[in-house]
């Protein structure tokens, strides 16, 4: 059979494939439209194998939620270009309703399971949209957090999901109120909500660290456990959300502004793209405080 321009431009529509890769995947199935997706899937796929040892640190976050429950996910690409057009925003749109409806537990549970619960698997859906985009592409981590009519999600994603900060606050529904606290931890990382979740070993090897700093300083041993205590607090500050200077209001503490709204602040996760993973360092605190001051 004959190939048109005609088929072709049919098979390019419903696979992303390029012109060339089309028409010969029209020649080979003797112009059978279905038998051509297939092959290109197939094809595809191979494609996706051979792309599977690359780096894939860029990429970005995104946040989905409905009624109750909400979604962080971070997808990763090879090129911040990608991360950037079209294809790629559809492919975090699509995954992002996928584990928000069926909640797997995990990436790989995720990856076995139908996209929106009929067809391909996930898996599959990303090796063919690596064929198409031509970059690697993985789905990195995601959380699902749920909660109850009393409670609000802030949702931030900061330079189109470079950094995405999903909050939980509880006592209060006013969305900007969980928002703003979403950005502040966009801007200043902390690690923890609350001192109390510190872990006991962790609080006891920076205060054997920092008596040893005073000691070194010669301080007197009398006034050393004071010292102490008092740089302890300055050490919660830095990595305890609830003690930190509120981003937008320097003169309180951001437990003063959540509290003010009758709330207390439940959970956070913040996923920056591709960190932990070798790639460029680039500081993104000063980007954000001009995002929260405008």
């Amino acid at each position: 059979m004959a190939v048109t321009a005609q088929m072709v431009k049919e098979l390019r529509e419903k696979t992303g494939a390029g012109m060339m890769d089309c028409k010969k995947a029209l020649t080979e199935t003797d112009g059978d439209l279905d038998k051509a997706v297939e092959y290109l899937r197939e094809k595809g796929m191979a494609k996706a194998a051979k792309k599977a040892d690359r780096v894939a640190a860029e990429g970005s976050t995104h946040i989905v939620s409905e009624g109750n429950t909400a979604v962080i996910i971070e997808v990763n690409s090879e090129t911040d270009f990608v991360a950037k057009n079209e294809q790629f925003k559809n492919l975090l749109e699509d995954l992002a309703q996928h584990l928000l409806k069926f909640k797997p537990a995990t990436v790989e549970e995720a990856m076995e399971q139908k996209l929106h619960g009929e067809g391909d698997t996930l898996e599959h859906y990303i090796k063919s949209a690596i064929a198409k985009i031509g970059e690697k592409i993985s789905l990195r981590r995601f959380e699902i957090v749920e909660k109850d009519d009393n409670s609000a999600f802030g949702q931030y994603l900061h330079m189109g999901g470079r950094i995405g900060v999903l909050t939980l606050l509880e006592g209060t529904t006013d969305e900007s109120v969980a928002k703003d606290v979403a950005m502040h931890v966009a801007a200043v990382n902390p690690r923890y909500v609350s001192r109390e979740e510190v872990p006991e070993e962790e609080v006891n090897k920076e205060r054997e660290v920092l008596k040893q700093q005073a000691l070194n300083e010669g301080k007197p041993e009398n006034i050393v456990e004071k010292m102490v205590e008092g740089r302890l607090r300055k050490f919660f500050e830095e990595i305890c959300l609830l003690d930190q200077e509120f981003v937008k209001d320097p003169d309180q503490k951001v437990r003063k502004f959540v509290e003010a709204s009758g709330a207390t602040v439940k959970s956070f996760v913040r996923y920056e793209v591709g960190e932990g993973m070798e790639k460029r360092e680039d500081n993104f605190v000063d980007e954000v405080m001009n995002q929260v001051n405008k």
